[in-house]
C-alpha cells in the first residue's frame, strides 16, 4: 500500500464526521464514513482510554449554559481582578463543570513499515458538575486558582447534557517522526523499537493493530509547542498471561508461547517487556541464559533482536 499524505484532506469534513457520532455503539458507522473522507485507508478502533478530565464551563442553578469555557469567561468577566469576579457573582448560584473524557484511538496502515500508519483520536466527553463556582468561605489568590483550584469541595459528578464526541487529532506517524528528527535529532530508542518489530516475528502483524502512539504536547526551551510520544499497548494488558520470574526452560518457552498467542502476534512478550510493566526484564535475561545453554526455543531473528537489546538496553 503506498504511503498517503492525509493532510491534503478536508479537515473540517473529518471533524464534522467525528463530532456527529451519536453514540459509542455507532463506531462502525464512523469507520464507514471515514472511508469516504480518507479513501484508501481502512481504520479500526484499537484502543479506548478513560480516566482523564479537564476543566469545563459554567452553568446556572438550572444547569443552563452560562459559558462554554470557564477560563475564557473568568478572564473576560474579571478584567484580571479575581475580587471583582467574586463580588459580581457571589450570589448567582452558578456551578463550575468539568469534562470527563475517554479517548478512542483508530489506526490505519499507510505503508509496509511498522511506523507506516495513520492515527486518529476521537474524544468522548461528558460534562458533569464539578463544584460551586464561588464559596464564601474560599478566597482564591488569583484567576488561575479560581479557574482550576487544587483544594476545593467537589460535588457529585451529575451529568450536564448528553455525551458528545469531538475530533481530537489526525496524525500520519511517519511525518510526525520525520518532523521530530528534523527538529531534535533521531530518537534512537524509538527507532530501535520500530526496527525491532520489523526484524522480528512480530512483523507478520501491523504494529498499529496492537500499539498506538501516546502523544502529549510539550513546550521546549524556545517556547515552541510540539508533540512527544511513546508506544502504548492497544491490547488489554491486564488480560495477558502472567510471566512469573523463576520460570526457565520448557516452562518458560510454553509461557512465552501462551503470552504471544493471547496478544495475537509473535514476540509480543518482548515488546511488552520494553514498553509496559507486564513483563519484567528478568524474563528476557532468563531467555538469554537458556539460549546460552543451548536451549533454543526462539526463532533465530527474535533471538538476534533479544541479544542486541541485551548489548544496549533501551525503553522506547
Amino acid at each position: 500500500m503506498p504511503a498517503q499524505n492525509v493532510f491534503s484532506i478536508d479537515v473540517e469534513r473529518l471533524r464534522s464526521v467525528c463530532n456527529l457520532l451519536p453514540d459509542e455503539d455507532d463506531f462502525p458507522q464512523l469507520v464507514e464514513r471515514l472511508g469516504n473522507v480518507l479513501p484508501g485507508l481502512r481504520f479500526e478502533r484499537v484502543l479506548s482510554r478513560g480516566g482523564w478530565h479537564r476543566i469545563g464551563g459554567v452553568v446556572d442553578g438550572d444547569y443552563a449554559r452560562v459559558a462554554e469555557h470557564i477560563d475564557e469567561w473568568a478572564a473576560r468577566e474579571s478584567d484580571g481582578d479575581v475580587t471583582r469576579l467574586l463580588d459580581k457573582y457571589g450570589g448567582a448560584g452558578f456551578f463550575a463543570t468539568r469534562l470527563q473524557g475517554r479517548t478512542h484511538y483508530l489506526t490505519a496502515p499507510c505503508g509496509h513499515a511498522p511506523a507506516d500508519f495513520v492515527q486518529l483520536e476521537v474524544e468522548q466527553l461528558q460534562e458533569v458538575l464539578d463544584r460551586y463556582l464561588i464559596d464564601p468561605d474560599w478566597l482564591p489568590d488569583d484567576l488561575e486558582e479560581f479557574v482550576d483550584p487544587m483544594d476545593y469541595p467537589r460535588l457529585e459528578p451529575e451529568p450536564v447534557g448528553a455525551t458528545r464526541f469531538v475530533f481530537r487529532r489526525l496524525l500520519r506517524i511517519p511525518d510526525w517522526r520525520a518532523e521530530r528528527e528534523a527538529a531534535y535529532g533521531q530518537d534512537v530508542a524509538q527507532s530501535r523499537w520500530f526496527a525491532d518489530w520489523q526484524g522480528s516475528s512480530a512483523a507478520s502483524e501491523p504494529m498499529c493493530r496492537h500499539w498506538v502512539m501516546g502523544l502529549r504536547e510539550t513546550v521546549d526551551s524556545n517556547g515552541t509547542s510540539h508533540l512527544v510520544g511513546r508506544p502504548v499497548a492497544a491490547d488489554p494488558v491486564s488480560e495477558l498471561p502472567d510471566l512469573a520470574i523463576g520460570l526457565q526452560g520448557v516452562e518458560l518457552a510454553n509461557a512465552l508461547h501462551n503470552f504471544d498467542r493471547a496478544a495475537g502476534y509473535g514476540f509480543a512478550w518482548y515488546f511488552h517487556m520494553l514498553a509496559t510493566t507486564r513483563v519484567p526484564f528478568e524474563i528476557g535475561e532468563t531467555v538469554l541464559a537458556d539460549l546460552a545453554s543451548g536451549f533454543t526455543y526462539l526463532p533465530q531473528r527474535d533471538a538476534h533482536v533479544l541479544r542486541a537489546w541485551a548489548d544496549a538496553r533501551y525503553r522506547p
